[in-house]
């Protein structure tokens, strides 16, 4: 698996037509990163039109500017990219839930209805990411975390993963966090399961390079990210390589 050359080179704008895509084949994975903060305005004048009602609903729910805006961000953003690889309006895609495969409840990853392409987004605080595939997929971006937050959440993790974090000095554990954090949401969410649902079992690591480790039937891969951020993706196929 090789990593995105750059974050430039996958940048998505909402301020101009997204243009023709290309399905991703399997083994591959079209990732987009928006910068919520210049992207939200246009996130909101397209929402109408794009958004289903539940998705602006949910959006009306935000209290904080900030929150409502990296949302409309994401969901418009996947909207347009999904629309554009499957050439169908984004207000006519359809979406559901499968069910969890850990509990059998109605809260598993989000799927098109007709399946034709899988997909994940994520968003924190002003760094909003979305990935398709033809394979479940799976991303997440998370701001670094302050010192006191990392040490109260080693109990989601593998047993040497705490380990890691524990064995790193103080200025050190925000990052090692945020890579083991994300690399561990990219793949539930890739799975459909949540952090409540295994996030301790599988061994993902907190080193700098994420392509180094193999969860079974997955590929993995930490992504180019804004300062103060970490991000990663997981793709369920034996290789993976990036457009």
């Amino acid at each position: 698996m090789t990593t995105p050359a750059g974050l430039s080179s996958a940048v998505l704008r909402l301020d101009r037509p997204v243009g023709a895509q290309r399905l991703p084949a399997r083994g591959e994975a079209l990732v987009r990163f928006v910068d919520a903060a210049t992207q939200a305005p246009f996130a909101e004048r397209l929402a109408p039109g794009v958004l289903d009602a539940a998705e602006r609903r949910r959006a009306d729910r935000f209290v904080r500017p900030q929150d409502r805006g990296s949302y409309l961000v994401a969901h418009v953003a996947l909207r347009l990219l999904l629309g554009a690889l499957l050439d169908t309006a984004p207000r006519d895609l359809v979406m559901t839930r499968d069910a969890c495969p850990e509990c059998g409840g109605p809260d598993g990853r989000p799927v098109l209805v007709g399946g034709r392409a899988h997909f994940s987004l994520s968003h924190s605080r002003d760094a909003v990411f979305v990935a398709c595939a033809a394979t479940p997929v799976g991303v997440d971006v998370e701001a670094l975390p302050a010192p006191r937050v990392a040490a109260q959440s080693e109990d989601f993790f593998h047993p040497d993963e705490s380990a890691e974090l524990a064995a790193l000095p103080e200025a050190g554990r925000p990052a090692a966090f945020a890579r083991l954090w994300t690399r561990k949401e990219a793949h539930l969410k890739g799975t459909g399961a949540g952090l409540g649902h295994g996030g301790h079992r599988t061994y993902l690591g907190t080193g700098p390079a994420a392509d180094s480790v193999h969860p079974p039937h997955w590929s993995l891969a930490d992504l180019p990210a804004p300062e103060g951020y970490a991000a990663a993706l997981a793709l369920r196929a034996p290789s993976a390589h990036w457009h």
